[in-house]
Parts: C-alpha cells; sequence; structure tokens
C-alpha cells in the first residue's frame, strides 16, 4: 500500500495549531471535513471514536511520531491525515516525548486487513529516521507530498 493512495492531498497539515493530543485530534478531522473526505455530519463520531481509542493506549509510539486511528462503518476506503507540528503536541506518547508528525488514520470497519496494510505502510516509513526528521522539518503540503512519494518509490528520502 503507497502512501500517495491513502493520504488525503487536501487534509495535510504542515503547521498544526494544536499544542495537545485532543486538540490535535480534532484539527486533523476537520482536515478530513474540509477536504470533503468525510462528512461534516460525521465529525464528532469520528473525534470521540479517535479519543476513545487513545484512551485505552496512546498512539504516540516515540521518536516523535503518533498514528492515532479508528476503524468505523461510516469510511468505505482508507483515509489518512498528516500533521506536522515543529512545536510539537503533547500525545502522551511512550517516551514521554512531543510527537511532531501525526497520521490520523481512519480505516473501513469490514476490511481489517487493509487496515493492517495501511498501518504498515505508515509505520514502515516512519521507523526510518531520515523520513521522520525530513517529515518534522516540512513546513508545506508540497514538502510533505515530496516525502511521501520519495517513500512510496523507496528512494532515499531528501
Amino acid at each position: 500500500m503507497k502512501l500517495r493512495d491513502i493520504v488525503v492531498e487536501k487534509a495535510i497539515v504542515p503547521q498544526l495549531a494544536a499544542d495537545n493530543r485532543d486538540d490535535a485530534i480534532v484539527e486533523l478531522v476537520d482536515a478530513l471535513v474540509a477536504a470533503g473526505a468525510i462528512k461534516r455530519t460525521d465529525r464528532d463520531e469520528f473525534v470521540k471514536s479517535v479519543v476513545k481509542r487513545e484512551k485505552r493506549g496512546s498512539t504516540g509510539f516515540g521518536h516523535g511520531v503518533a498514528v492515532p486511528h479508528t476503524k468505523s462503518a461510516l469510511v468505505k476506503r482508507i483515509t489518512v491525515a498528516v500533521g506536522v507540528s515543529s512545536a510539537g503536541v503533547e500525545f502522551n506518547a511512550l517516551d514521554r516525548q512531543p510527537v511532531h508528525s501525526i497520521f490520523l488514520l481512519l480505516s473501513p470497519e469490514d476490511r481489517p486487513e487493509e487496515h493492517l496494510d495501511a498501518m504498515e505502510a505508515i509505520f514502515g516509513n516512519l521507523s526510518n529516521e531520515q523520513f521522520r526528521r525530513f517529515l518534522r522539518q516540512a513546513t508545506t503540503v508540497e514538502h510533505v507530498l515530496t516525502l511521501l512519494s520519495e517513500a512510496d518509490a523507496g528512494q532515499p528520502v531528501r
């Protein structure tokens, strides 16, 4: 699965305003609404579902990254928003450090294998220190898209 196939281009937020987990989740869900990827009427349900999942255990996995996610019958295809915060977001991460790169993943409830494929694609790239570093430094949508394309192509990130 390619990142460019699942990341909603108009839901990339290269300069997150949020400084805490719940506000960051709201900001990214709102970006998906604004992009037309999810319905405005479903907004609150997605926020509630993702925050509920976070309360079971943080998806801030350390190294400055988080992948909040939920499965829902309200989505028909894998949908991802990306947020970047130069200041960092308090996400209750496992290493207790601020999070700088967030991939918010919404998956169809009835296709768990696609959810796992998406998680693998996201984590495969976020486990690359160079990818994380360049993503953290990205300040424009175009820069984020370039990094995602290079990652999909298996090229060294620059």
